[in-house]
This record gives structure tokens, sequence and C-alpha cells, in this order.
């Protein structure tokens, strides 16, 4: 007893509890094929359960993709995108993941004729800018963003497009804060509230500041974007018919 006790409990109590424990593992030892088998049986349920939700998931996706499809393409006509094709590709993949087994791709050609490609690999910087604003138009409608920021995103466009994006960008300005970083005097003369961006340097520094516009003031910034050599009468006149068209194209918006 004694002998026991060094090895399994300091009285006959603990001798007794330590083999009731052995025993009970022994057992559980003894079932443990019972309870794999189970276990896999469970697995095996989840994994049908866990189907069934992403081929439920799969179907809602292609329902909406088609939806998402028909309103980004009226988006990308609306930003001067005349003989556009937009499609959303939904593939299966091998393995199935956190957000199910979808592969999805957005798929795009802007010439007649061409297939539509993937997006990333066929659309230029400023085709890129107007497709991500006319994507991001549609989903802030769902989303609860509350700003939303473009940076240059009238990179390589001007003209009747820079209008078209102007355009674009005012009508989601009636429901989201919209912060543009521009360089385009029609963009810039869409602005409810205009900012100044201005870089200095000198031999220690540099430094960066930013200014609210007066009306008056955004005019003559308008003359300056426009790339007038100074303040003209001329140049005066045309940013502020500028401003004006703007003016009014926003308030017939809605």
């Amino acid at each position: 007893i004694n002998h026991l006790k060094l090895k399994y409990g300091n009285n006959i109590e603990e001798i007794l509890r330590y083999k009731e424990e052995k025993e009970e593992y022994l057992e559980k030892l003894n079932n443990m094929t019972d309870e794999m088998e189970s276990v896999k049986n469970q697995i095996s349920e989840l994994e049908g359960t866990l189907n069934n939700l992403y081929t439920k998931l799969s179907e809602q996706r292609k329902k909406a993709a088609k939806e998402l499809e028909v309103l980004v393409k009226q988006a990308l006509v609306d930003l001067n995108f005349i003989a556009v094709e937009f499609e959303i590709q939904i593939t299966r993949k091998e393995s199935i993941g956190e957000n199910g087994f979808d592969n999805v791709e957005f798929m795009i050609s802007t010439n007649p004729g061409e297939s539509v490609k993937p997006l990333v690999k066929v659309a230029s910087g400023g085709e890129l800018s107007r497709i991500m604003l006319a994507i991001k138009s549609i989903l802030a409608t769902e989303d609860d963003i509350d700003t939303l920021i473009f940076d240059e995103i009238d990179t390589g466009i001007s003209g009747q497009t820079a209008m078209k994006v102007a355009e674009k960008m005012a009508k989601i300005s009636r429901n989201h804060q919209v912060i543009c970083i521009s360089h385009l005097s029609q963009i810039a003369a869409m602005a409810d509230s205009h900012y100044l961006i201005k870089k200095t340097a000198d031999e220690n520094s540099t430094t960066t500041s930013i200014k609210k516009l007066t009306r008056q003031q955004s005019i003559e910034e308008l003359v300056r974007i426009n790339g007038g050599s100074g303040i003209t009468e001329a140049g005066l006149i045309h940013a502020t018919e500028m401003k004006d068209m703007a003016d009014r194209t926003k308030s017939n918006l809605f």
C-alpha cells in the first residue's frame, strides 16, 4: 500500500479515484472508434448544410449580378462610354471559402465588336477611373457610406466626358459627401465648396496649405486651371459661365 501511495496518491481514497479515472479513460479509448464515426457523421451533415447555404448564396449572387450589370452599364453610358458592354462573370471555385464557392470577375468591352475581357486587364487609367465612379455611384445607394473620396478621377479625360463625370459626382453628392481632387475646370466648377490646395517650397522645407475659396476666388481659379496666362476679362466671363451652368445643372438634378 505504501508503494501505491508513493505512485498514485497519498491515501486509499486518492488511489481509488486514480483507478476510476484511468478506467474511464480506458473506456473512452475503447469507444474512440464509435466517437470518431460520430464526429465524421456530424462533419458530413455540416458540409451538406453548408453546401446548401452556399448554393442559395450563389443563386442570389447571380441574380444580383444580372441586376447590377444593367445598372453599371447605364452608369457607364452616362459617363460617355458610348459602345460599352459590362458583364459580371461568376464561376465555381474548386474549394469552398468563407464567401462561398463563387469566383466573381468584372468583364468589360469599351470598343464596338470586341468581346468582354477582365476589367483589370483592359481598362486604361482614364477608363478605370470612370468605371470605378460608375460602380461606386451604384453601390453608394446601398451602402451606409457617408463620404466618398475620388483622388484625381479625371485622369485621362477632358471636354464632354469631364462634364459627364462632374454631373455624376454631383448626383452622388445629393445623398453622400463627395471629396474630389481634380485638375479639371469642369469638375471644379461643379463643386458646392471649392478648396485650393497649394504647395510651396524653399531651400529648407516644403509646406502644403488648403484654403476655401469664395465664389469669386473660385471663378479666378477656374481661369487659372483653364490655362490662362493671367486673369483676363474674357477668361473671367468664360469661368463665370461655367460656374453658372454648373449651378443650373445641379438645380435640375432632382
